[in-house]
C-alpha cells in the first residue's frame, strides 16, 4: 500500500473520466461534513501536514447503536488525533453512499471508510476506489463480494454469533414449553439481518420454539413497533418476540403495552445491541435477554486507517468483542455503560 505522501499515479485522470453524475455533490443533507475543527482539509494540505484525511460514509441515525457508532468515530478521527474527518449520513439509501463515496473518490481523500447499507451492489465503486489508489476499510457491516482486494479490513461484530447467543439463550430458557415466536428482522438485505436471523435460526433448530412470522422493522423504534401491532393483530398465541436490535424491541414493547400485555412476562423479548435504553428496558424486566453489538469502533478504525496508510499489513476480519446481558448484569452494567 503506497503512503499518502506519494500521489497516486494517475488519479486525477480517472476522476476526470467519472460522468458528471458521479461527480455532483450530495445534497445538503448528504453531503460529507468536515471533522470538528470545521476546516475543508483538502487531500494535498493534509499531506503535506502529515494528517490523514479520511472520508467516512454512515448508513444513517436509525437508531440508539448508530448514534453511539457514530460519535465514537468522530470523536476518535480528530485533527489531534492526527485526521481530517469528511463525514456523510446516507440517511439508509445506499444510492447515497455510492454518491459519497465517488465524492471522496474525487477529493482524493487517504483512505475511505464505509458502514454499508446492505451487502451488495458495491463492486463498481469499490473498483473505482481501488483504480484510484484508496484503500477502503469496511466498519460494522460486510459486502458480498468475490473480490476481497477491493478493501483492506472489515471491523464489526460476528452477526451469526450474535443471533446464535441469542437463539441458545432462549433453548436453554424456554425448549420445552412450545414457544411460539415472530422475528422483527433489520433492514432487508443488511448483513446483520442475514446474519443474525440464520443464527438464531440454527440455534433453535430442533427446540419446540417456533418462529411463525418474521418481517423487517428497519432497525427503527417506529417500525418495531409498527409490525409488533401487525403481528399482535394477526396472532394471538405470541410467546417471544426476537428483535434484531434493541430499537425495534423497544418498539415491541410499546406495542405489547398498549395491547394490554406485559413486555418479559406474557411475550418474552429478546434483542441485541445493548445500547443504554435497551439495558434500562432489561433491569425494568420489560427484555428478557440482550446480545451486546459494541458500537465503539472509532478507536480501531483509527488504528487501521494509519496502519494502510503507512503500508503496513492488516488483518482482513477483526471480530469485536462482545457481551451478553440477563436482567441481573444489565443492572450492575448500566451505571458505567458508555452508550
Amino acid at each position: 500500500m503506497m503512503s499518502k505522501n506519494f500521489r497516486r499515479a494517475g488519479a486525477a485522470l480517472f476522476v476526470t473520466a467519472l460522468t458528471a453524475a458521479s461527480l455532483v455533490a450530495c445534497s445538503s443533507e448528504q453531503a460529507p461534513q468536515g471533522g470538528g475543527d470545521g476546516g475543508d482539509g483538502g487531500g494535498e494540505s493534509a499531506a503535506a501536514s502529515d494528517t490523514i484525511v479520511l472520508g467516512f460514509s454512515q448508513v444513517g441515525a436509525e437508531s440508539g447503536w448508530r448514534a453511539a457508532n457514530t460519535k465514537s468515530i468522530q470523536d476518535t478521527l480528530t485533527q489531534e488525533n492526527g485526521f481530517d474527518l469528511k463525514f456523510s449520513d446516507a440517511q439508509q439509501k445506499q444510492e447515497n453512499q455510492i454518491q459519497a463515496i465517488r465524492s471522496y473518490i474525487q477529493q482524493q481523500v487517504d483512505v475511505i471508510a464505509f458502514s454499508p447499507v446492505v451487502e451488495t451492489g458495491w463492486d463498481a465503486v469499490l473498483e473505482e476506489a481501488k483504480a484510484a489508489n484508496i484503500p477502503v476499510i469496511l466498519t460494522d457491516r460486510a459486502v458480498d463480494s468475490e473480490d476481497d482486494t477491493l478493501y483492506e479490513s472489515f471491523i464489526g461484530s460476528d452477526f451469526v454469533e450474535e443471533g446464535k447467543r441469542a437463539g441458545e439463550w432462549a433453548v436453554e430458557q424456554y425448549d420445552g414449553e412450545g414457544y411460539k415466536a415472530v422475528e422483527l428482522q433489520g433492514t432487508t438485505g443488511a448483513a446483520p439481518m442475514i446474519d443474525r436471523q440464520q443464527g438464531f435460526a440454527d440455534a433453535i433448530a430442533g427446540s419446540d420454539i417456533e418462529m411463525i412470522d418474521s418481517q423487517t422493522g428497519n432497525f427503527t423504534r417506529t417500525e418495531g413497533k409498527q409490525v409488533m401491532e401487525g403481528f399482535l393483530q394477526k396472532y394471538d398465541d405470541i410467546d417471544l418476540v426476537f428483535a434484531h436490535n434493541d430499537d425495534m424491541g423497544l418498539g415491541a414493547i410499546e406495542a405489547i403495552e398498549a395491547a394490554g400485555k406485559v413486555p418479559g412476562k406474557d411475550i418474552k423479548i429478546i434483542t441485541v445491541d445493548g445500547v443504554k435504553d435497551g439495558m434500562q428496558a432489561l433491569a425494568d424486566g420489560k427484555i428478557n435477554y440482550i446480545v451486546e453489538c459494541n458500537p465503539l469502533l472509532g478507536p480501531d478504525l483509527a488504528e487501521i486507517a494509519k496502519k494502510v496508510v503507512a503500508g503496513e499489513e492488516v488483518e482482513k476480519r477483526i471480530v469485536t468483542q462482545d457481551e451478553a446481558f440477563d436482567q441481573e448484569a444489565a443492572k450492575a452494567a448500566l451505571p458505567d455503560r458508555q452508550y
